[in-house]
Parts: structure tokens; C-alpha cells; sequence
């Protein structure tokens, strides 16, 4: 990339941070309804078979201690592995949780995005789109749920979450968890749906269930839904996070915040794109000088 590119690319992005356009995560207006995934935790009973479908659905190491006992361990979801259950006992009940990304109705992942790498599509899902992003990791920092995850250790480093298994919904298919969940514990749905199926099962078993839906509100509403027969916060979620839709909470700082600040992101963006650039000419050398050493 000429100096020309790069002061083009950093005054056309600083330009959008400045004017603060993107408060709200990028998806299409007039979607319908956004899908998502209702989990009862009174009906999961720990087999982790969610676990296991999503690695071989997505090319990820299966798991190597599935028979192992989980209880006591609370584990998160890494680069490696989407998805993930973790067990308490609660009065003498244990209890099974399934984790992964939320898919937030507003994910502040994709508020923080300068080049929409992280993307909320119309359907639901979040996505993430290797050919746009340029590696700063404030998806990571902005997220509530700490779910965004950087491959460190790889030398061509991704950002890993749970897509909620975009590729197969475009293909017609449901999330391989919830396809292969022995006991229906997950359901795939319209959210709306989701939430009336909820509400009925709490009407109906009003002892066997808190009165409380998981991510109907949370952080402005998310896609995963819960429902769980105690407290949410002992089973380790987070209750502070709030129903204000994160991206609401930036409008201030960004018109607060010092132009300096605002235009490093864009500074970031441009380097990086230079060097893309710079690495492409570099490889397509080497290949000339390789093909012509072999001749």
C-alpha cells in the first residue's frame, strides 16, 4: 500500500469513528425475527454430547476428557472449543449448564468492530469474518460474556466463538448441538417462539422452575435463552450486566472521548492493511524465485 492508500484508509475510517455511526452493532433493518436457542437446564443431565457434536461440526479437537467428572470445575469456552458444560450442586442438586457465545440481539462485539469483522446477521446468529478483520481484539475486550477467543498460539491467529452453526442454518439445518441433545434440553427457534415456550413451561411447572427467563433482558436481549430451577447466580452467571443493550452505553464516551484516541483504531486499521499488502508481495516473490529455482 502508497502513503496515498494508507492516509486514504485512515481518513475514511477515523472519519466513522468521529462522527460515532456505528453505536449500534451492523446488521440489515426490516429482518425478521432473529432464531435462536432456548436451554432448559433442568433437562440437561451432563453428557456433554453438545460438546462433542460442535468439535466435529466445526474441526475442532473433540474433546479428550469426556468421561471425566466436571463437577467443581467451572470451565470456559476457548479457541479450541465452543462450547462447553460445566456442573453445580445447588441444595443438594446438581445441576448441568451448557456455555457458549450469547449471540446478543445488540452484541457489543460487533458495536466495537471498526471493519465489521464481527457481524450480527439478519437471521440471528454473530459471526466472525476472517477476510475483513485486522487483529485488534477489542471484540474481546467490549464483550460482556468474555466469550471471544484469540488463537495466541497459531501463526496465522483467528478470533474462535460458537457461530451457532451459521454455515448449516444456510444450508437448512439446526445447530449440531441441538441436534444431537439426547434429553431436547436445547431448543432451535424464532426467539419470539422461544420465549412463548419458556413462559409456558414456567405457567405450567411454576415449583419446578425461578420465574425468570436468562437473556429475554440481559444486555439488551440475547439469543441463547435459559431456564433453570434456581438462582442464575449460582449456577455462574453473570447478573450485573444490565438490559441496557451495551452498545447504548459507548454513545457518551464516543462523543467524549479524545479525537487522538478515536483515530488510533484507524491508524491500527491502515497498518494492518498495509501490511496484508506488503506480506502478499513478499509471498508472490518468493513463489516467482521458487519457480524459477526449480526450472
Amino acid at each position: 500500500m502508497d502513503r496515498r492508500s494508507f492516509i486514504k484508509t485512515l481518513g475514511a475510517t477515523g472519519g466513522t469513528a468521529l462522527v460515532g455511526k456505528r453505536l449500534r452493532a451492523e446488521n440489515s433493518s426490516g429482518a425478521d425475527e432473529p432464531v435462536g436457542v432456548l436451554v432448559d437446564t433442568t433437562r440437561c443431565i451432563g453428557c456433554r454430547t453438545c460438546e462433542e457434536a460442535c468439535a466435529e461440526a466445526h474441526g475442532l479437537p473433540v474433546p479428550e476428557d469426556l468421561d471425566e467428572d466436571i463437577e467443581g470445575v467451572v470451565r470456559t469456552t476457548s479457541e479450541k472449543q465452543w462450547t462447553v458444560v460445566n456442573a453445580f450442586t445447588v441444595d443438594d442438586e446438581e445441576i448441568y449448564v451448557k456455555r457458549q457465545c450469547m449471540h446478543c440481539n445488540q452484541p457489543a462485539c460487533a458495536s466495537a468492530c471498526l471493519v465489521k469483522a464481527m457481524y450480527k446477521t439478519e437471521e440471528g446468529p454473530v459471526i466472525w469474518r476472517e477476510d475483513r478483520c485486522m487483529g485488534c481484539r477489542y471484540c474481546m475486550i467490549s464483550c460482556p460474556f468474555d466469550v471471544p477467543k484469540f488463537e495466541y498460539n497459531s501463526t496465522v491467529p483467528r478470533i474462535q466463538k460458537c457461530t451457532m452453526c451459521w454455515e448449516r442454518q444456510q444450508k437448512g439445518e439446526i445447530p449440531a448441538c441441538v441436534e444431537n441433545c439426547p434429553e431436547e434440553a436445547l431448543t432451535f427457534g424464532k426467539r419470539r417462539d422461544l420465549l412463548e415456550i419458556a413462559r409456558r413451561r414456567i405457567y405450567n411447572e411454576p415449583d419446578k422452575y425461578v420465574h425468570h427467563i436468562y437473556g429475554e433482558h440481559e444486555a439488551g436481549g440475547t439469543g441463547y435463552l435459559y431456564l433453570a430451577s434456581v438462582p442464575f447466580e449460582k449456577l455462574g452467571f453473570k447478573t450485573d450486566v444490565g438490559t441496557t443493550p451495551y452498545p447504548e452505553l459507548t454513545k457518551e464516551f464516543l462523543y467524549s472521548v479524545p479525537v487522538v484516541l478515536l483515530l488510533w483504531p484507524a491508524f491500527l486499521l491502515a497498518l494492518s492493511n498495509a501490511t496484508k499488502r506488503e506480506d502478499d508481495h513478499e509471498r508472490k516473490i518468493r513463489e516467482i524465485i521458487n519457480e524459477v529455482g526449480n526450472e
